[in-house]
């Protein structure tokens, strides 16, 4: 349970470890992630869910493997502030599959959604598609759980529409 923890909390040190990119013409220093969505899709607890991520274009041991860091807001109540890393994957023309694996701090505030730590993990799965302006829309797919560092794992899902403005 502690290794979990500290594997997680060292994963997002590599957000000031990472080599910047040099940004060119044509590749923006980092992007601004926004995203809306229905929080707790697969349960009874319905909301919404606001993201806001920072992205830089910088890579981490491997071409396209970055760090982001993030701030998620629901109408329930709950607050998650984390980060991690993402794998952005431009597989055909201008469409870009991004899997990413985080952690952050969690609480649920005035919410019925008990996650049982304040320790949560966050996957995502998120395909988009990039404008000529390098503007990117897109839908992802999140589960957040504690990994089994509490008493009980409920864990949550998020459906989100995504807008990637570059800088």
């Amino acid at each position: 349970m502690i290794k979990k923890a500290l594997t997680a909390l060292l994963s997002t040190g590599l957000l000031s470890a990472a080599t910047p990119a040099t940004a060119t013409d044509t590749t923006p220093a980092y992007h601004l992630n926004f995203a809306i969505g229905y929080y707790d899709v697969f349960d009874e607890q319905d909301g919404f869910d606001l993201r806001a991520e920072y992205r830089p274009n910088s890579v981490v041991f491997i071409d396209n493997l970055k760090p982001w860091a993030g701030l998620e807001l629901t109408s329930q109540g709950s607050i998650w502030a984390g980060g991690g890393l993402l794998y952005d994957w431009n597989f055909k023309d201008n469409w870009h599959f991004t899997p990413s694996l985080g952690v952050g701090l969690y609480t649920d505030g005035g919410s019925d959604k008990d996650l049982d730590h304040p320790i949560q993990f966050r996957s995502q799965l998120e395909i988009a598609y990039e404008f000529e302006n390098q503007h990117r829309i897109g839908l992802s797919l999140s589960h957040m759980s504690n990994s089994g560092l509490g008493d009980h794992n409920p864990g949550t899902e998020v459906i989100s529409l995504n807008w990637s403005y570059p800088f």
